[in-house]
Parts: C-alpha cells; sequence; structure tokens
C-alpha cells in the first residue's frame, strides 16, 4: 500500500493531528515502513499455531499453603499499650 502525502494529511486530519510541511517527508516514510512490516506479518501462516500469552513456558513458583509461623499473638500483644478480646486499643482519633 503506498502512503502518499495526500492520504498522510488525510490521515493525520482524521487523528487530529496537525502535521508541519517539514514532518511529512519523515513521517510518510516511517509510516511505509509500518505497513510494510504488517504486510509482512499477514503473510506469516500461523494454521495450528495455539495462541499464546508467552513465549516460554513460564510458572509461578508456588509453595504449599500451610501455616509456617508460630503464633505470637500473646507475645505482641504484651507489648501493646492496651489489648482486649485480641484487639488492640488504640486512643480515639477522630471525634
Amino acid at each position: 500500500m503506498s502512503l502518499d502525502t495526500d492520504r498522510l494529511r488525510h490521515l493525520a486530519r482524521l487523528a487530529r493531528l496537525a502535521l508541519p510541511e517539514p514532518q511529512l517527508a519523515p513521517l510518510q516514510h516511517d509510516l511505509a515502513r509500518i505497513v510494510t512490516l504488517v504486510d509482512a506479518l499477514q503473510a506469516v501462516d500461523v494454521e495450528g499455531v495455539p495462541p499464546l500469552a508467552h513465549p516460554l513456558a513460564l510458572g509461578l513458583p508456588l509453595r504449599d499453603d500451610r501455616v509456617t509461623d508460630a503464633d505470637r499473638h500473646a507475645d505482641l500483644a504484651a507489648l501493646a499499650p492496651a489489648e482486649a478480646g485480641g484487639y488492640y486499643l488504640v486512643p480515639k482519633v477522630l471525634e
């Protein structure tokens, strides 16, 4: 697909872009290269290739879902200024 200057101006107007005249030629060249790349990607045969999210089969290292820390509530509650019913009591800050 050729991308002439008139088509580029039309695309810029549709995209609400104000392109100065000196930027048209480099942008036209860059967009032509992008269109050529997309055409090359469209030509690749991907029949039978399953879609994938990542090229490598990465898995998350999972650990067993079990408690590994001891219950230290009594030790920590002893450090608190006030504790009742298993909760730390703090001063009221909002009226």
